[in-house]
């Protein structure tokens, strides 16, 4: 497969290595509502708040929507917009990369960007993603007007769609409803009891020898075979089998070509999303900023926002109810806003001040039930909430050593997700043994967990202190690696238990 070459490609395709992980550290005094929804709003560089969502999302969320600079040589108060093409490429390699790993595997991310580096973007994401992940390129109408300015005038964005299940995602996907003009080109002129329907192909592009290439006879007697460059969609038996069915029309005086009869209570309740997405349908940039207006005095400042209407059709073929939904560009915070509306979770991700000054605020604002964008489409009379983060020290130090001042929650879903990468679910009563894993059990003594601090105490592998961690395990006798200070058990004795001892923080290592 091609690869695109850039100045510090070598460099920056191994970046997502070298980013520490670091703490979330929540800030109670800007969470609102119910903070226990799992919504999260994170402020701090999102490449390494990505790193950070390791262990705990990883291969997690359903739909991600990132909207990142366009590299248009412009400079926005909160984006530098005006980066060099390399280091354009620099920023977006390892983002990508880190938002592979938190993708589900029946998700899908979905990546806007303009003509300038949409064709660069498209290359990398092939090379990052897998071109066989690569589901579509949906185009945007964001400018209805018209440019004078320039030599063709722009009116769209691109869109650019993958899911690790490539095609297959189709099964995943959801439908759009159906609008009344759609529904109104179903009619029932013969009074079916299966209801409205409205005529389909009956033939297929390609001539095809496998049984499809017979001839029928309609009800007036006039012959019909598939036109010159084309097959039957059905063998003649099927064929047949459809007229007794009443599921074949031959039009009124049954003297048309035969036609299949498609019923609107058979089409899975919605329509197809289509490539390109008009703005009378998902809104244009005028309106995104009339939205951020409404909601900031200075909604100026966001030069390229997003309407809700877009991202309500991203997250609406993406994602159900309750899923996860990721930003971590998330710039005026619409993603975020559009996701609490429609009843999923969110984990959107900030960068500069106006995380704190921008993002929060409209998240309170929704909160509380604000009816601007989608909100009466979505009935959406507020509720939820939020908590907020900011990036707290590294887990690790320069020499990939666990810091000693480490909580054991934050210790422990890092030790799960370097066993088994995959994030960890903390049980209901916390214990030094921290869960099972297809068949693989893993434990950990630290930080007093068990209340004895002291030298020989509970960080210390002990028979008393295995005999605790069997029992916590409750039942579960499998092979389990144990995490702790030290260990007074002899090699022979790990052996029978089946036990791996890893002593902290010496084995203990940043994931690479």
């Amino acid at each position: 497969m091609p690869t695109l070459q850039w100045l510090t490609r070598d460099e920056d395709v191994r970046a997502a290595e070298k980013v520490p992980y670091r703490l979330l550290e929540e800030d109670p005094s800007l969470g609102y509502g119910n903070r226990d929804t799992g919504n999260m709003l994170i402020q701090g560089d999102n490449l390494e708040a990505l790193k950070s969502l390791l262990p705990f999302y990883a291969g997690q969320v359903k739909c991600i929507y990132i909207d990142p600079p366009y590299n248009t040589g412009s400079a926005f108060e909160h984006y530098d917009d005006n980066l060099e093409h390399s280091k354009w490429l620099a920023m977006m390699w390892p983002r990508l990369e880190l938002l592979r790993e938190l993708l589900a595997e029946d998700g899908s991310i979905w990546v806007s960007i303009d003509d300038r580096e949409g064709h660069y973007l498209k290359v990398i994401m092939d090379e990052v993603f897998g071109r066989s992940s690569f589901v579509a390129d949906v185009i945007w109408e964001n400018f209805y007007g018209r440019s004078n300015a320039a030599a063709l005038s722009p009116s769209h964005n691109h869109t650019l769609v993958y899911s690790p299940m490539g095609n297959d995602w189709k099964n995943q996907r959801n439908l759009l409803p159906r609008d009344e003009k759609s529904a109104s080109k179903y009619k029932n002129p013969d009074n079916d009891e299966r209801g409205a329907w409205r005529l389909g192909p009956i033939f297929a592009p390609e001539e095809r020898h496998e049984g499809l290439m017979y001839t029928v006879q309609t009800p007036s007697g006039r012959s019909v075979k598939p036109p010159k460059g084309s097959h039957w969609r059905m063998t003649e038996p099927e064929f047949w089998r459809l007229v007794e069915e009443d599921r074949i029309s031959f039009g009124a005086k049954g003297e048309n070509n035969p036609a299949l009869k498609i019923f609107l209570k058979e089409t899975q309740g919605g329509l197809v999303p289509r490539t390109i997405w008009p703005h009378t349908e998902v809104g244009h940039s005028q309106e995104a900023k009339r939205e951020v207006m409404a909601i900031f005095s200075d909604g100026a400042i966001f030069s390229t926002p997003k309407p809700e209407r877009l991202i309500q059709r991203i997250i609406q073929v993406g994602s159900n109810p309750s899923d996860l939904v990721l930003d971590s560009f998330l710039g005026s915070g619409t993603t975020a806003a559009v996701a609490q509306k429609m009843g999923r979770r969110f984990i959107g991700i900030e960068m500069g001040d106006h995380a704190v000054t921008h993002c929060q605020p409209r998240q309170v604002k929704v909160t509380d039930g604000e009816q601007g964008g989608i909100s009466k489409a979505q009935n959406w009379e507020g509720g939820d909430g939020f908590r907020f983060y900011r990036l707290g020290s590294p887990v690790f130090d320069d020499m990939g050593q666990l810091q000693p001042d480490i909580r054991f929650p934050t210790l422990a879903a890092h030790i799960w997700f370097s066993e088994f990468n995959h994030p960890w679910t903390p049980p209901s009563a916390v214990s030094p043994f921290l869960g099972a894993h297809k068949g693989q059990g893993i434990a950990l003594l630290y930080n007093g967990i068990l209340g004895d601090k002291s030298v020989n105490g509970g960080n210390v592998l002990t028979r008393k202190t295995l005999a605790i961690i069997r029992d916590a395990a409750d039942g579960f006798d499998g092979p389990m690696t144990i995490y702790g200070e030290r260990t007074v058990l002899a090699d022979a004795s790990l052996d029978a238990e089946g036990i791996v001892f890893k002593q902290t923080p010496y084995d203990v290592r940043a994931r690479k």
